[in-house]
């Protein structure tokens, strides 16, 4: 038996490497399975035992927020025939089921995004550590003597101009981090997560829209009036044309702050005009997953857009020429220059994924434009 199982070892090993090259960016999967290690030890709580808590990010001088528990259900998503300002991509509405997960009470503040943005190391390009004065090269996840586990998280090179674009206070803890890319927002979550200990990842449009709605069914978590929003989110009518500090209006029926504006949050999916029509009643947990740069989904809608873009199935998707007045050739793929109203907050689900799905979460940004 030992010497059958010696002889078909290799066949194993080589097969799970095939397999692990299917994963994209197969290269950082090291880290990937490290930062699992570290999840896989703490022991999740029952969903009914789940708690508000705050978590703190020592690479981020200790800055701490905010996660709400968002119960698991049943909801609809899209909008019906009827409502008002209907965008052609909301139907056809879709009945889902949605597993618990945490949600961060705000949307995520330059407190928490600047460190990771302005991280103090030499990164390539891509994001990887710079060891060989060679900005263009790619180097492997490998931690050297002086380094962490949140060091070789690919982070952002330095930005070519003030990410705040001149709002509010600069990179103040009060303000959203804005012009990120899904990408950027995506590789931020991993680096919470190396640091945390907890899995944290950009929330699917799916979860998103059924935590926006918190159990109502109108076109906003207040109801159908836009004469209300005032008292709930920021648009192009009360804004000022700039974002606003977080949590400054009124939360929905679970805790969840500025769901309708002051900035568009991003979601893990692709966007696809008809995405509804090929979901499947009744799917859990439904996702798109990234497979090319553009378009991918956000949701909210923004300080800068009309009411009705702020409705809770209001969809938006990203473009080339959010990084119109970006210097770099190629483009950046950490900043969107041209998206001040472009932000996300992250989730925190109950159900620990696997190495392969926490690595596909994290790194889906799509090989072409």
């Amino acid at each position: 038996m030992h010497s059958r199982l010696l002889s078909v070892l290799p066949l194993l090993i080589a097969a799970a490497r095939a397999d692990d090259a299917k994963l994209p960016h197969p290269e950082l999967l090291p880290t990937t399975r490290k930062i699992h290690e570290l999840v896989a030890k703490e022991t999740a709580p029952a969903a009914d035992a789940m708690k508000p808590f705050s978590e703190k990010v020592p690479k981020a001088a200790d800055a701490t927020f905010d996660l709400v528990a968002v119960p698991g259900g049943e909801f609809t998503i899209g909008s019906p025939a009827g409502e008002a300002k209907r965008g052609e991509d909301e139907g056809p509405q879709k009945k889902l089921k949605i597993e618990p997960f945490w949600m961060g009470k705000l949307e995520v503040t330059w407190d928490l995004y600047q460190p990771f943005m302005d991280n103090q190391k030499a990164r390539n390009k891509d994001g990887t550590l710079n060891r060989d004065n060679n900005l263009t090269t790619s180097e492997p996840p490998e931690q050297k003597d002086g380094e962490s586990l949140v060091d070789v998280v690919t982070q952002p090179t330095p930005p070519h101009l003030p990410m705040h674009f001149g709002m509010g206070e600069g990179y103040s803890k009060q303000y959203p981090a804005v012009g990120v890319t899904a990408h950027a927002a995506s590789k931020f979550c991993e680096w919470l997560s190396a640091q945390t200990g907890h899995f944290y990842r950009l929330p699917t449009e799916a979860e998103w829209e059924y935590a926006c709605r918190a159990g109502t069914t109108t076109a906003y978590n207040f109801g159908d009036d836009p004469a209300k929003l005032d008292d709930f989110g920021w648009s192009v009518a009360n804004s000022e044309y700039q974002y606003q500090k977080v949590g400054a209006k009124k939360p929905n029926a679970w805790g969840l702050y500025d769901m309708h504006g002051n900035v568009a949050e991003l979601c893990l999916d692709q966007y696809l005009p008809d995405a509804y029509t090929k979901a499947a009643d009744g799917a859990t947990n439904p996702w798109v997953p990234v497979t090319k740069r553009y378009p991918t989904v956000y949701r909210g809608g923004s300080w800068n857009d009309d009411p009705d873009k702020l409705r809770s199935a209001a969809r938006g998707k990203t473009e080339p020429a959010l990084k119109m007045i970006d210097p770099q050739v190629p483009k950046s793929v950490w900043y969107f220059t041209n998206a001040s109203w472009l932000g996300f907050r992250v989730i925190r689900p109950l159900k620990t994924p696997s190495v392969e799905e926490m690595h596909r979460y994290w790194n889906m940004d799509g090989d072409s434009e």
